[in-house]
């Protein structure tokens, strides 16, 4: 496309974005611009399985600061990277493009085939965004949300778009011939070495180490204790949303539609589902065999790992490759977010830098490996290897000191985290001033009946009347039952068989004498092992506890501990509110 027309033109989007030439218009592809945009859909959409994983592997109390942190990383990313950073990534040069303010320039060296630039912007843009938000679920929980912002703007403005430069704008890298089709390196590793670098400066969570110094840093013989998040269904949505998007992640980078490339797209929807499905499987038995069960945060992450390490070389390896990728990258994640966990002592809540650090690092070189054409296992010799190797290193190294000295003049100047009473309050009240994300499922005490909110008051013997008509000497009795939640069923129906109509139910957490069981979340032994249980309470009168008693035995008992208990209590009397009955008339249903 040759922008010098000197005839008539019509505006495109933002006058002072670019013009498009009538005569350029019979050199669009309507196949490729579409592709490309259908793929930018799909890449925006990973914002929210992002905001998924990251919420879900986290707790409640911090579930609106996490949603607000995706959003302001592509609200604050997206006009960050049209005034500089696009510039920046597709300018002239080796080292560094060029400062190009709200992309004036002439890009037509860049842009893809058939393809204008603002498709080509907005697809480009996505990117961008994606690397900044990996960083989020790092440093969640206690990462003040003005500093993050502050973060977000510089990655999408200087740090993102320099080694992008290098590695698809025709930079250094590019000259090399250094491989990263979709952004193994260019977009995950570098946010997850922004997350390494972040994580290990703003510090562990308050309980993450069970030995620490007076500034709250690990010591060296501390050890690791998980902190679950609060949904793993959130989570799991997220991977499969994310899943769902890497399809437009890797095969939208063929930016084509046409000629051979229809081929090559359906090659790398193969090669990127079978990565990461076999990461998952592999991860899946990895953790079986540590842990003793399958974890399943884990084992989600691995399904991420694999979609990282893939997106490098899916363009350029077989299905055969692609196989190996993906276990490889279920090794990588299961010891890599244990040696950053346990050795390097830095909190990652989501395993960000497992699944996009090292993982995308990983699947660089492992390009170099299994490329059908070049790759070691195909003759290619160890040349590039060799040239995967350095850019992973190169980029590597630029993200660590350029973040390195981000995040700590971001501490020096306004701090980087919060407070210690506001990290415990949780960030959703201290920093965004509210309550719950899951506001429904709290008991509210603002909200009265509608029939009697404008109620003049009246004195308590007329509005709870009570009228004495127990029976003399008639015991009440109160049971309460503490269980497992998977025998509630059977329970309701063993007391509703011997007459038992009125209980009531609620949802505990609890642990008895032997302190709960062993488990491990993320390769952590869970050091908190409050279970989930019921507590069942009865008031019987008429029905003698003996049979109450016998019935809810019956159902419990297996022999094992953890069957449940058993409480039995006197009641001194009951009133029913509504009629003003005491003792036994008041637990009777009669009419």
């Amino acid at each position: 496309m040759n922008s010098l027309h000197t005839k008539a033109c019509v505006p495109v989007g933002d006058r002072r974005l670019n013009f498009i030439y009538m005569e350029d218009f019979m050199e669009f592809s309507a196949a490729n611009t579409a592709w490309v945009l259908i793929a930018a859909a799909l890449v925006f959409f990973m914002q929210a399985g992002f905001a998924m994983v990251e919420t879900g592997f986290t707790r409640a109390k911090n579930a609106g600061n996490i949603i607000m942190k995706n959003l302001m990383d592509f609200s604050i990313g997206t006009p960050t990277y049209w005034l500089v950073g696009f510039g920046i990534m597709f300018g002239g040069g080796r080292l560094i493009g060029g400062i190009d303010f709200m992309v004036r320039g002439d890009y037509n060296s860049v842009l893809p085939d058939g393809v204008p630039l603002p498709a080509f912007l907005i697809f480009q843009t996505v990117f961008c965004a994606t690397a900044a938000t990996i960083v989020s679920g790092a440093m969640a929980e206690r990462t003040k949300f003005s500093a993050y912002c502050l973060y977000s703007f510089l990655i999408s403005a200087v740090i993102y778009p320099i080694s992008g430069h290098w590695i698809w704008g025709g930079g250094w890298l590019a000259d090399l011939d250094f491989h990263d089709f979709a952004g193994s390196t260019a977009v995950h590793m570098v946010g997850g070495i922004a997350s390494l670098v972040g994580a290990a400066i703003v510090g562990p969570r308050i309980g993450k180490y069970d030995k620490t110094d007076k500034n709250g840093r690990p010591m060296k013989d501390s050890k690791p204790r998980a902190i679950p998040g609060h949904s793993l269904t959130l989570g799991a949505l997220g991977v499969f949303i994310l899943w769902f998007c890497w399809f437009g992640f890797n095969g939208g980078s063929t930016v084509s539609m046409e000629g051979e490339n229809i081929v090559s797209a359906g090659s790398i929807f193969v090669t990127t589902n079978l990565a990461a499905a076999t990461a998952a499987v592999f991860t899946m038995f990895i953790t079986w065999i540590r842990y003793k069960k399958p974890d399943v945060s884990m084992t989600l992450n691995g399904a991420l790992a694999g979609l990282v390490a893939i997106t490098a070389g899916c363009d350029v390896v077989s299905p055969f490759g692609s196989f190996c990728i993906g276990i490889v990258a279920a090794f990588v994640i299961v010891f890599g977010i244990e040696f950053v966990d346990k050795k390097l002592k830095v909190d990652d809540p989501v395993g960000a830098i497992g699944v996009h650090g090292l993982a995308g690092a990983a699947g660089t070189i492992l390009t170099g490996i299994f490329a059908l054409d070049g790759g070691l296992v195909y003759g290619g010799g160890w040349a590039m290897v060799g040239v995967q190797t350095l850019g992973v290193l190169a980029v590597a190294a630029w993200v660590a000191v350029t973040m390195f000295i981000v995040f700590t003049l971001i501490n020096k100047t306004i701090g980087l985290r919060v407070s210690p009473a506001e990290e415990i309050a949780g960030m959703d009240i201290t920093e965004h001033n509210i309550e719950s994300s899951y506001a429904d499922f709290m008991i509210s005490t603002a909200v009265a009946d509608a029939k009697t909110r404008d109620a003049e008051p009246v004195p308590a013997n007329v509005a709870i009347p009570v009228v004495n008509n127990s029976k003399p000497g008639a015991k009440m009795t109160k049971i309460t039952i503490i269980t497992n939640q998977n025998k509630l069923t059977r329970l309701h129906t063993a007391l509703d068989s011997i007459g038992i109509t009125g209980l009531t139910v609620t949802n505990v957490l609890g642990h008895g004498m032997q302190k709960g069981h062993t488990e491990y979340y993320r390769g952590s032994p869970v050091t908190i092992k409050l279970l989930p249980k019921v507590q069942i309470d009865i008031i019987v009168c008429k029905i003698p506890p003996q049979t109450v008693i016998d019935a809810v035995k019956k159902v419990l008992y297996t022999g094992n501990v953890g069957d449940g208990k058993i409480f039995i209590s006197d009641i001194e009397n009951v009133v029913k509110v509504r009629t003003g009955e005491q003792g036994y008339d008041a637990l009777q249903d009669n009419e």
